[in-house]
């Protein structure tokens, strides 16, 4: 009875904690984020005004660029980290909501092309990534999670698979800070060789959809194209529970993991649930469920969602720290993602030519 009683009264005081917890560091990723827009028309002004000619930084750079000097030089402070680490949940929000700007014929339309480009992508990297690693003499077992990493969708797939695969600490942490490291320079890189291949919105996305491991990477560098780019992403995560599987029973069958009694269960466990959110509110739109204010409300809303997720991306991205991880896993990274970058960019431009994207 003492302890029914108790129970309830508990969760109001956790709540409010944990909302304490995490306030500090959400204004911090908005404070960056409007920063990065500030920074944005602010320059775009002073350059007009002054008749010179520059490149347009969009909103998305500026904002990792606060973030990267925030987190590379003073640091984030523990009263911010709780907070600046919900940046992966506002990501997952603004892939919802986006789904109002899609009808479900684009989805069905992209995602088709997506999903046979995805799955020679993921075929491709795991091979060639594996044979890299084992020529490189890294363990099996970081091999598997840089090999995951590379094909799905980067921290995600390693922090799943670490645990199918009962890897060690020290391998998911060595395959994760190479992970983030090329995910960082991705952003710099890929809106470069778009713009200086003249890639159109669409095969630019694709490209940046199937290239860049993280979401939050990928989102980032294809927002300053268009959205197909979370399109193409998101049918590559939806794959993470499969791939992830499949190398649970391999290391199983080696007597090195547990064996997966249920793989419904575990799929369903491993099946990234904000890809089910997008396609509902897709099939929401199709069906003119929401209003045209409706809709703009809800795009705007996910503009707002992702703006703390680039902020995020800056300051949770630490070089010294991924410095301190070796140059090995690195290496193989490295090697591996130039591979990666220029077998989508052929795909692509494959599918461009003949399916007329």
């Amino acid at each position: 009875m003492a302890d029914a009683i108790a129970v309830p009264r508990l969760e109001p005081a956790a709540s409010s904690w944990k909302f304490l917890r995490v306030a500090p560091g959400i204004l911090l990723l908005a404070a960056v984020g409007c920063g990065g827009k500030f920074l944005e028309q602010f320059a775009g002004g002073y350059a007009k005004a002054h008749h010179w000619t520059i490149p347009n930084i969009e909103y998305v750079l500026w904002a990792i660029l606060i973030g990267l000097a925030i987190s590379n030089t003073v640091g984030v402070p523990e009263i911010f980290r709780a907070g600046v680490a919900t940046y992966e949940f506002w990501l997952k929000a603004g892939i919802v909501l986006l789904g109002s700007r899609f009808l479900l014929g684009d989805v069905l339309k992209l995602g088709g092309v997506s999903l046979a480009l995805v799955a020679i992508e993921i075929t491709v990297s795991i091979a060639f990534m594996t044979l890299l690693g084992r020529a490189f003499r890294l363990r099996p077992k970081l091999t598997s999670l840089l090999a995951v990493g590379s094909a799905v969708c980067g921290v995600s797939a390693i922090i799943a698979a670490k645990g199918a695969i009962e890897a060690d600490d020290e391998d998911s942490s060595f395959a994760i800070a190479a992970i983030l490291a090329l995910g960082a320079l991705a952003l710099f890189t890929f809106p470069v060789i778009g713009h200086a291949l003249h890639m159109n919105d669409h095969a630019y996305g694709l490209w940046a959809g199937l290239a860049v491991d993280n979401t939050a990477e990928a989102t980032a560098a294809g927002a300053l194209y268009s959205d197909a780019a979370v399109l193409a992403k998101t049918t590559r995560n939806a794959m993470i529970g499969f791939v992830v599987l499949a190398y649970a029973i391999y290391w199983a069958s080696r007597g090195q993991a547990g064996t997966v009694e249920n793989k419904a269960a575990f799929l369903w466990r491993k099946f990234p649930k904000f890809v089910l959110g997008f396609l509902l509110i897709s099939i929401l739109a199709t069906s003119h469920f929401f209003n045209k204010e409706q809709t703009t409300a809800l795009a705007n809303l996910s503009r707002w969602a992702f703006l703390l997720t680039f902020a995020g991306v800056g300051l949770r991205t630490n070089f010294r720290e991924l410095r301190k991880q070796g140059l090995r896993p690195f290496a193989v990274g490295a090697i591996g993602e130039v591979v990666i970058a220029a077998l989508t960019l052929g795909l692509v431009f494959g599918a461009q030519r003949f399916l007329q994207l």
